[in-house]
């Protein structure tokens, strides 16, 4: 865009974007980023943040977003810290950013452990205030998700997280199931800034239901999430009572059944699936309502982002992608050639590519490979089902067998004939459309799969 390199500063975008009637909305209340032009949420101690590595660490994310607003600009370096984080974890991710302030609703005592003097009250509400000098180039501090131990902090800044981000000519409504302390979240809470529009934020341990109905009241019209979210979203009677325009998935495989799915309750909706990571920021969108990407897409020469597959991995180069990790003995980000290895493996049919699944995923079943991702689009497909994860079980014989816990769309039924037909059927599936070894020697059916914070099933080793 052209204010990327003329503006650091998020609080450019919205004096460039005319925000008289734009807001942001949370559970409890809204904001009008007007409000922010002339006002504070940080009370009379922003000048105290000049130049220092912040910690944001805020239950809500509504304080937190006007957070950020302000301390682009001001504060050398940003942690993103999501709700969901653990306790532990913090006292090492502090030494790895060299925190010195910490931003946060909650109170002092909950840092205690950390030593860090600083802590400024974040809130919701806009007191009056002369806007910030200067224009610091701050670093955004993102962590990774899906990892044992203390996550990553993975290195970002307005330009590489704004670089994917197209002008528009309507105003949208964005409304997200992410937390905008991810990535995907921050992709949506860009777009709403720099694109124009408001943003309906949503709200840690809120019902699905809950956040559908104030979606529908706020009248959304930009609607993302992953798989996950979506899938729940479509088990929820009140989805019907929003129709936004656009709708999109990222942050886990997109198979066709929840496409499908999600063009059967949003006939006139643009629906597309997004592929982005932390680290290598967005590399695609796929817009033909279809799973996969096409292979055309994997070129070296094809502009904004570079791609290629190697070992079946797929590698992404761009200037969105994070300038490096962050921390006490923190690991390369790119190879040689400035490629980021995703760890996302592909398999290439025809003339389109397939996700099957993480690097680091896969069930040896007597020696056999099986990614756990490309049996659950197979089971997708079955009509009666709405969403599946598929994991390893130990065998004495094998090693592992392939296990399958299935969550039905009619929950209400519990008749063995019933199960067994469907679970054949589930069988037979499976049969046509992966290998032999690939099908599910168990089939387990549950009520519902456990979920992460980050919108992803959440999934184990061998039990």
């Amino acid at each position: 865009m052209q204010h990327v390199e003329a503006a650091r500063r998020l609080r450019h975008y919205l004096e460039a974007r005319q925000p008289a009637e734009r807001f942001l909305h949370g559970a409890i209340c809204s904001v009008a980023l007007a409000e922010l032009r002339s006002g504070t949420s940080l009370g009379g101690h922003r000048e105290e943040l000049d130049g220092r590595s912040v910690l944001l660490a805020a239950r809500d994310q509504l304080p937190a977003a006007l957070a950020l607003i302000e301390l682009d600009g001001i504060a050398r370096r940003v942690v993103l810290c999501p709700p969901d984080l653990a306790t532990e974890h913090l006292p090492e991710i502090a030494a790895n950013a060299q925190v010195d302030a910490i931003v946060s609703d909650r109170d002092a005592a909950d840092f205690a452990n950390l030593e860090i003097p600083l802590h400024i009250r974040a809130t919701s509400a806009i007191r009056p205030a002369a806007a910030p000098s200067g224009d610091r180039r701050t670093i955004w501090l993102l962590l990774t998700s899906g990892t044992t131990g203390a996550p990553k902090l993975v290195s970002h800044d307005v330009a590489s997280l704004s670089a994917p981000i197209k002008p528009v000519h309507e105003v949208p409504l964005w409304g997200t199931f992410y937390d905008i302390r991810r990535y995907g979240g921050l992709q949506i809470f860009f777009r709403a800034l720099i694109g124009g529009g408001s943003l309906i934020l949503s709200s840690a341990g809120e019902p699905t239901a809950d956040h559908i109905a104030r979606l529908a009241r706020h009248q959304v019209t930009h609607l993302s999430g992953t798989p996950s979210h979506w899938r729940r979203a479509l088990m929820s009677p009140t989805l019907r009572a929003i129709a936004p325009s656009f709708v999109r998935l990222s942050g886990e495989i997109a198979d066709q059944a929840i496409l499908d799915n999600l063009r059967a309750v949003f006939p006139r909706a643009s629906i597309g699936h997004a592929y982005a990571s932390t680290e290598a920021g967005v590399a695609f969108e796929v817009n033909d309502g279809l799973a996969g990407f096409p292979a055309r897409f994997v070129s070296v020469d094809r502009g904004e982002v570079d791609l290629k597959i190697e070992d079946g991995s797929l590698r992404l180069r761009s200037s969105r992608t994070a300038s490096s990790y962050v921390g006490r003995d923190a690991p390369a980000l790119r190879d040689n050639d400035g490629f980021v290895d995703t760890g996302d493996m592909v398999e290439l049919r025809g003339d389109r590519y397939y996700f099957v699944g993480r690097k680091g995923g896969i069930i040896n079943v007597g020696g056999q490979k099986v990614h756990p991702e490309e049996v659950e689009a197979a089971i997708n497909r079955h009509p009666a089902v709405w969403a599946s994860l598929v994991r390893a079980r130990k065998n004495p014989i094998t090693g592992a067998i392939v296990a399958a816990d299935v969550v039905l769309k009619d929950s209400s039924i519990h008749d063995g004939d019933t199960t067994a037909q469907t679970e054949r059927e589930i069988i037979a599936l499976c049969r046509q459309n992966v290998a032999p070894h690939k099908v599910p020697a168990m089939i387990r059916f549950v009520p519902s799969l456990n979920v992460s914070e980050t919108g992803k099933l959440l999934r184990h080793g061998p039990s």
